[in-house]
């Protein structure tokens, strides 16, 4: 059975190959024709095929198509296209900012002999004119400087009397001019020794009023002193209390002039090429909103700080109402006056489509939109700056960008899944 089974399939072959001769034979012209035509059609068919394998490739080369949307689609997507205005990122930075004081317009006060605390005259938030009490200090070591300079106004006035009724003699020629030149030379040191505790007493912060009316016997210690404020404004700080020993090294007391402050601005290393010192600044704070403060650059560093890569800049602003105060942070924003050239539009207008930027735009037909590959500049407030690939004037698609990149990517999946 196993050998009848193994020849049978061999006898159906050779069978099989009898009949395909004979009708090759009976036939003989007619495959050649049927051949020569099966041939044109596949050439044809190759030929088709590379041709659309052509195109393909060609619309591959050209990059993503249209995006085609009914009009229930686009009121449903909230697609918008509007015109592209001139604009510059650069003509308006903004950045973090924080207030400060006025470095010019604030005195740490302290004394210039170790002194003792007698009375405090000025607190916290009291504001003082400049040369005002401020505190009563009391210095044994000023006092004994005060009593010699008691003593030496006293001797002064004595030679001096001296040389003047020399004079009188010399011009009645009872006096020799040895005896002149004598008298003249004892007031000179006697004056100058007082002039050199006279200064002594003003490195000690004593006011030349206050040296005139130093005398003695008054019913105020001659140790006693005051510290003054050097200049106008507010007590912000003071450490001091009646008792309490100051060295010279120490400033209790600090006044400052709120009327000006300063404002340092974060600016960033992209900024340099367009800052300059006299640009208007406005300045906004989250605690006083509403409010708008104005202005102007007056130093910009030449270092960025090695942590934060930020570039100081600093604006001086007027505040006349005391709004303003240290340690507030803000936004600032500085015009830089650069020309506007570029088209402006926003942020989220732009997409990444195959690692480049596009923006969508208008087709030929209505619903449809493709995207424009575009060269991005400086960025602000949500605006981006379009280089090259769009121009002022042209037509874009400002918002629902995202949701017809969505619809171009879910396509192009589709197409490529038919193919």
């Amino acid at each position: 059975m196993k050998i009848i089974n193994v020849l049978l399939p061999v006898w159906m072959l050779l069978l099989s190959g009898v009949v395909i001769s004979g009708c090759s034979s009976q036939n003989e012209s007619t495959p050649q024709t049927e051949n020569h035509a099966t041939a044109d059609e596949h050439g044809s068919e190759e030929t088709q095929h590379t041709e659309e394998e052509g195109e393909h490739s060609e619309e591959e080369s050209e990059g993503p198509g249209e995006v085609h949307l009914s009009e229930e689609q686009m009121a449903s997507l909230n697609i918008n296209v509007d015109t592209l205005k001139a604009g510059s990122a650069s003509s308006v930075i903004q950045r973090p900012a924080s207030v400060m004081y006025d470095m010019d317009r604030i005195a740490k006060v302290g004394p210039r002999i170790e002194a003792k605390v007698v009375k405090v005259l000025k607190d916290l938030g009291d504001y003082v004119e400049e040369g005002e009490p401020i505190t009563q200090m009391s210095s044994v070591g000023l006092g004994k400087i005060k009593a010699d300079y008691i003593r030496l106004r006293a001797a002064m006035k004595k030679e001096e009397a001296h040389f003047k009724r020399e004079q009188n003699l010399y011009e009645q020629d009872i006096s020799s001019q040895a005896e002149l030149l004598q008298a003249e030379l004892e007031y000179e040191q006697a004056k100058a020794e007082l002039d050199a505790t006279s200064e002594a007493l003003r490195l000690y912060g004593l006011s030349q009023n206050d040296i005139q009316n130093i005398e003695a016997g008054s019913e105020t210690p001659l140790s006693y002193f005051y510290l003054s404020s050097p200049l106008s404004g507010t007590i912000q700080e003071r450490n001091l209390s009646p008792g309490q020993t100051i060295s010279p090294s120490q400033t209790p007391v600090h006044v400052a002039d709120l009327s000006k402050v300063w404002v340092m601005i974060d600016g960033y290393e992209q900024d340099i090429r367009y800052l300059d010192t006299g640009q208007a600044v406005e300045l906004s704070v989250r605690s006083i909103p509403g409010i708008i403060f104005e202005g102007t650059t007056d130093w910009i560093s030449y270092e960025l700080e090695k942590e934060t890569r930020t570039m100081p800049v600093r604006a001086l602003f007027d505040n006349p109402d005391g709004q303003l105060r240290a340690g507030m942070f803000g936004t600032a924003r500085i015009y830089t006056n650069s020309k506007e050239t570029a088209a402006l539009i926003p942020v989220d207008a732009v997409q990444q489509i195959e690692g480049t930027d596009r923006v969508f735009v208008p087709g030929e037909e209505p619903g449809s939109f493709r995207p424009v590959v575009v060269t991005l500049g400086n960025e602000r407030d949500g605006f981006v700056e379009v280089i090259s690939g769009l121009d002022p004037g042209q037509t874009a698609v400002v918002s629902g960008a995202f949701d017809l990149k969505s619809a171009l990517t879910a396509a192009t999946r589709s197409a490529d899944h038919g193919h």
